[in-house]
């Protein structure tokens, strides 16, 4: 029978275009129905939040199309339906089923984990297959969710057999106009997309949940794949570079003349030499410690007992900020006492070797400094950037190279000294046991040390070994938190009996919280995070609640030693930080934020600024008249940041 001339044709594609558009109107409203108690839910917010989710669906299912698009119009008319016509046709509809249908199921375990649609975590994710893919075979059942997407894949195509699309397909030719309109179309609308419409589009309303809900998935991700740094004076509201120095060196205090140019932060910091000590300092930064997961900040479960008890008895600081949600951006803030640079964390970037970290002014004191990490710190760089910057490295390592020209030495964690691992790495206990056991080869060489821990345990799949406690171990973040402390427990036990101990300073900080997502753009509360410093010297225990950050606690540390050191450290020493120049830095990877007298300036990369005030009670924010001033000091400490980052003034050569 002779084939018509139909835009039947083109059935195929229509059927998976609609398909798509289904599936991910159906996966919006899943994630609505997630997060209702903290969306928008008006009529009109969700009517807008539906029809701009729509609008980035169809450019994100464009990009699928082309190629298929593409080929219709290209095959001779005398191909179709022919054996070679039907092998592609059903290659590559499979292969695109399996794609968008595995994009979604991805989608709701990052939502799961993050609260948002793909950004750059993901695109980092892709990187680092091996811990991620683990950690999620750990985490979710995945025979359950491959079946799931297989099964979903033959009833969509066995939909389409009954629907006779196939044969509507395969059976019709088209004629040379009605392919030139499709393929146009087609190619029209995705060049539209990718020439014009960015993903902050999407952001139209100040509640954070609308914004992810109206965003595509697939489009968010490759857009996170195309902006992973962002140019601050492109993006960001500036002030002239001169300005912003000036505002930023009023407000440190100098204990000298400003060592460097106009374009430094360069100063001496003077402490009383006659009163300096050594004693040995290990950092412990926690997985994911929120401080709402403590009963001192109001946690109604006894799940912290020992941290609690940590508490009572050092100087803790109350008011302790996080400058951002990732686990680099807590080591970048901690060890360089910088605020966050938009996009990726300086510890992630390509020049990140031979700055002027803490681990520098340790150096300048005769300390040894190492940094110990549970799984492989290949991971997120880690390895590359402290063995980049003077630390020797301990971590669980499969890959042996650290990308760094230093003579740093990498030290692995054997089997023998493993009784538990999971995607992440070693459990709690295996880390600290390891940390005890340097340290008494650090001890007999006689040289102090600085010890940069990072755990791993407070994290999903927060599994860790059975019958520690009594929260099965995989069940959930309680679990992951509970089975931390008591990790902390047994360490101090056994640090207690060591002859090194009494000489030893404990501090113990969160990188971040468990969560940033909330309503709010930059959602204060979950930035809100432990620090204490226990076996203090020179200061009793205490409660210090002045408003401070990550940038820190190192400055506030080495004032307790009386050190006397050069420094371009954004910083402060907390106990002496005026009332007047109490703040904190909280920021993501593309939104920055200043928290000062409890009012809150969020710098955009649209050259936008917002002023609100924040309700600690609450956590409210409620926008109010644009603050100049506030706002100008915001700007000038990230953009003070940012500058010295990219002209070298953060190197350690940038100090002779």
């Amino acid at each position: 029978m002779t084939k018509k001339y139909s835009s039947k044709r083109f059935s195929l594609l229509k059927s998976f275009i609609l398909t798509f558009l289904l599936f991910s109107i159906v996966l919006r409203i899943v994630f609505f129905l997630w997060t209702i108690h903290e969306s928008d839910t008006s009529l009109f917010a969700w009517s807008k939040t539906l029809l701009i989710g729509t609008f980035y669906d169809i450019g994100t299912i464009s990009f699928f199309a082309l190629p298929y698009a593409l080929y219709l119009g290209l095959l001779p008319n005398r191909l179709s339906g022919s054996i070679a016509d039907k092998a592609i046709t059903y290659f590559a509809l499979t292969l695109g089923l399996l794609i968008f249908l595995f994009s979604f199921f991805a989608e709701i375990t990052f939502w799961n984990e993050f609260q948002r649609r793909f950004n750059f975590i993901a695109v980092d994710y892709l990187i680092y297959t091996y811990e991620v893919v683990k950690n999620i075979n750990e985490s979710y059942p995945i025979p359950l969710l491959v079946g799931s997407i297989v099964i979903l894949t033959t009833i969509i195509l066995l939909t389409y057999k009954k629907l006779q699309v196939f044969k509507s397909t395969f059976s019709n030719k088209a004629t040379l106009l009605q392919k030139g309109i499709v393929s146009i179309s087609v190619i029209i609308i995705a060049s539209f997309y990718i020439l014009f419409i960015k993903n902050d589009g999407a952001e139209w309303s100040k509640n954070r949940y609308n914004n992810e809900l109206s965003k595509a998935g697939i489009y968010s991700f490759f857009n996170a794949f195309r902006s992973n740094e962002l140019d601050f004076k492109t993006f960001y509201k500036t002030r002239k570079d001169i300005d912003a120095f000036n505002v930023v060196r009023s407000h440190l205090p100098a204990d000298s003349p400003y060592l460097g140019d106009s374009h430094s932060i360069l100063r001496r910091i003077i402490n009383d030499d006659s009163l300096k000590i050594r004693p040995n300092v290990i950092f412990i930064c926690v997985e994911s410690l929120s401080a709402s997961f403590l009963q001192t900040f109001g946690h109604k479960e006894n799940i912290t007992p020992t941290l609690d008890s940590l508490a009572n008895n050092s100087v803790l600081f109350t008011n302790f900020y996080a400058t951002g949600t990732r686990t680099v951006r807590g080591m970048e803030a901690i060890t360089l006492s910088i605020p966050p640079t938009p996009g990726r964390s300086i510890v992630k970037r390509v020049h990140n070797q031979q700055l002027y970290t803490i681990g520098e002014v340790f150096k300048q004191q005769g300390y040894r400094r190492n940094f110990f990490y549970g799984g492989d710190g290949y991971f997120d760089n880690m390895n590359s950037y402290f063995g980049g910057n003077g630390f020797d490295i301990v971590d669980r390592g499969r890959r042996f190279l650290i990308d760094t020209h230093t003579t740093s030495k990498r030290t692995n964690i054997t089997d023998s000294e493993v009784t538990f691992e999971n995607a992440w790495g070693v459990c709690d206990e295996d880390i600290f046991n390891k940390v005890l056991s340097e340290g008494d080869k650090e001890a007999q060489s006689g040289k102090a040390f600085f010890d940069f821990v990072m755990t791993t345990s407070n994290h999903r799949p927060y599994t860790y070994p059975d019958n520690k406690i009594d929260i099965p171990s995989g069940t959930g973040r309680s679990g992951g938190v509970k089975y931390t402390d008591l990790a902390f427990k047994e360490f101090f036990a056994q640090v207690k009996k060591k002859s090194w101990y009494k000489n030893t300073v404990f501090v113990i900080m969160a990188d971040h919280c468990a969560s940033s997502a909330g309503k709010w753009e930059l959602d204060i509360m979950n930035y809100h995070i432990p620090a204490m410093v226990i076996n203090a010297p020179n200061i009793s225990n205490q409660r210090i609640d002045k408003v401070c950050s990550q940038i820190d606690l190192f400055p506030t540390l080495f004032g307790l030693f009386n050190w006397s050191y050069t420094s371009n450290f954004f910083g402060q020493n907390i106990l002496k930080m005026k009332p007047t120049e109490e703040r904190a830095f909280v920021a993501n990877y593309r939104k920055l934020g200043m928290l000062k007298k409890n009012k809150v300036v969020i710098l955009d990369d649209h050259k936008g600024a917002s002023s609100y005030q924040w309700n600690p009670q609450t956590n409210e924010l409620k926008a109010i008249t644009q603050d100049t001033e506030l706002t100008d000091e915001t700007i000038s400490w990230y953009q003070v940041a940012d500058y010295l980052y990219h002209s070298g003034g953060l190197s350690i050569h940038a100090k002779k």
